[in-house]
C-alpha cells in the first residue's frame, strides 16, 4: 500500500469524552498529530519513495507553530464523523468523485472531501498529466493542478489513523477500460522501465493517455532480451498491441513484439530477394557439401527421411541474419503454404539460416509432429 496519506483537519473523539461533567480540552488539528503518528507516516513514506505527505506537512508546521486553543464545536465533530462514514460508503460503492485540489507537495495532491482532506499519491494519478510533457518533473505537473477538480475513487479509509487516500488511476480505469479490447493497437509512451518489463501509457482517440499497461520482457522483441532497460527508455514512443485484459486486477498486458513479423516464420525472400526471372525453386542445391551445412543438420535430414510420408529432402538457399535469434540449431516450419506436396522448413543457428524443402504426403500438422519426433531423437 502506498504510504502517502492525508488526514482530516479535525479528528473525531468519542462522544463520551464530551459529557457535561467532563472538562473539554482543545481539539487537535491537522498540525498537532501525536509524534507517534508523525514518525509512522514519515518512515512509511520514505520506504515507498512517495515523498512528503499531507501528514508530514502537518508535522513540519506544528514544530514551529503550536495549535491555538479553541472551544469544541460538537456540530463540526458530528460533521467529521458523518464524512468519514460517507468516505467508507463511497469506497464500498466504487463511485467516481469530482474533488477540488487544494495544494500539491512532492508526494502528490491534497484534495477536499466535504469537511475532510484526502491524499492522491503521484503514482495514483492518471498518466494523462505526465504524458502532456514527459520531460517535466511530476512535481511541476501537480502544481498546475492546484485549484482544479479531478475525478477520483476512494481506495483507503482509516479514520483511526486519519488516512484518506484517493486514486485518479482507478477512476480512469472505470471510465475507459471498457473501450479497450484484445487485439487493439495503440500508440504509447514508455513510463517506468524495469528489468522485467516496461509500463506503457496508452493514447486514446481523444489524444489523452488514460490507461497504462505492461509490456513483459517476453513481449519486447523477438531478439533475446535479458534486461528491458537495454531496449526501452522512459519517454520512448512505441506502438503496442493489447494481448490480455484482467478486469479484476485492473491490468492490461501489451506486446511490442507481436506487431513485428516473427523472424522464425519468415522466408528468406526478405534476406535474399528473388530476381524477377527466377522461379520459387531457383537456386535450390540438392546435395551441398557437408562443410556447407549447419552443424547437426545432416543428421536431422536423415532422420526426416525415416518418417512415414516424407519422401525427399532438398536444400535451398542460405543466408546470414542481421541478428542472432538462437544459438542452438532450431528447425521451424515456414509460414509459406505448401505447394505440390512440398513444405518449406527453416534451419537456424546463430545468424545462419538454411532452407529445407520436404516432399511429403503429410499435412502441416503431420509435418509438425514429424519434426518434433525427429528433434526428440537427434541429440
Amino acid at each position: 500500500m502506498l504510504a502517502a496519506a492525508a488526514a482530516a483537519l479535525w479528528p473525531a473523539p468519542t462522544t463520551a469524552a464530551f459529557s457535561p461533567t467532563t472538562p473539554r480540552s482543545p481539539p487537535p488539528t491537522l498540525l498537532s498529530f501525536p509524534h507517534r503518528l508523525h514518525q509512522r507516516f514519515h518512515l512509511s513514506a520514505t520506504a515507498e519513495g512517495a515523498g512528503t505527505t499531507a501528514a508530514q506537512e502537518g508535522a513540519s508546521a506544528s514544530a514551529s507553530a503550536p495549535s491555538p486553543a479553541a472551544p469544541v464545536d460538537e456540530a463540526r465533530l458530528a460533521q467529521f464523523a458523518a464524512d468519514w462514514q460517507a468516505a467508507r460508503a463511497e469506497r464500498d460503492q466504487g463511485k467516481i468523485l469530482k474533488l477540488q485540489v487544494l495544494r500539491a507537495n512532492s508526494g502528490g495532491l491534497i484534495v477536499r472531501f466535504n469537511s475532510l482532506q484526502g491524499f492522491v499519491p503521484n503514482p495514483l494519478l492518471s498518466p494523462a498529466h505526465w504524458c502532456k510533457d514527459p520531460k517535466r518533473p511530476i512535481q511541476d505537473v501537480t502544481k498546475d493542478l492546484v485549484g482544479s477538480s479531478i475525478s477520483v475513487k476512494v481506495v483507503e479509509v482509516n479514520e483511526e489513523e486519519r488516512k484518506l487516500v484517493f486514486s485518479e488511476k482507478d477512476a480512469s480505469w472505470s471510465t475507459h477500460s471498457s473501450l479497450v479490447k484484445i487485439g487493439d493497437i495503440y500508440d504509447g509512451i514508455v513510463g517506468s522501465v524495469f528489468h522485467y518489463g516496461a509500463f506503457v501509457h496508452l493514447r486514446f482517440p481523444d489524444g489523452s493517455y488514460h490507461l497504462t499497461g505492461l509490456v513483459h520482457i517476453s513481449e519486447v522483441s523477438w531478439d533475446l532480451v535479458q534486461d528491458v532497460r537495454d531496449f526501452l527508455n522512459e519517454g520512448d514512443t512505441v506502438k503496442v498491441i493489447v494481448v490480455n485484459i484482467d478486469m479484476e486486477k485492473l491490468r492490461i498486458a501489451l506486446s511490442i513484439r507481436q506487431l513485428e513479423e516473427d523472424p522464425l516464420l519468415e522466408t528468406l525472400d526478405k534476406v535474399i530477394p528473388l530476381e524477377a526471372d527466377q522461379s520459387p525453386t531457383a537456386g535450390i542445391i540438392s546435395s551441398p557439401s557437408e562443410a556447407d551445412l549447419l552443424p547437426g543438420l545432416e543428421g536431422i535430414c536423415n532422420e526426416l527421411l525415416q518418417e512415414d510420408g516424407i519422401t525427399d529432402v532438398q536444400f535451398g538457399r542460405r543466408a546470414l541474419e542481421k541478428r542472432v535469434v538462437s544459438q542452438d540449431l532450431e528447425l521451424w516450419l515456414s509460414s509459406v503454404p505448401a505447394k505440390d506436396n512440398q513444405f518449406k522448413l527453416l534451419a537456424r543457428a546463430g545468424r545462419q539460416v538454411q532452407e529445407l524443402y520436404l516432399t511429403t504426403s503429410l499435412d502441416q500438422e503431420g509435418i509438425k509432429k514429424a519434426v518434433q519426433r525427429v528433434l526428440g531423437r537427434v541429440p
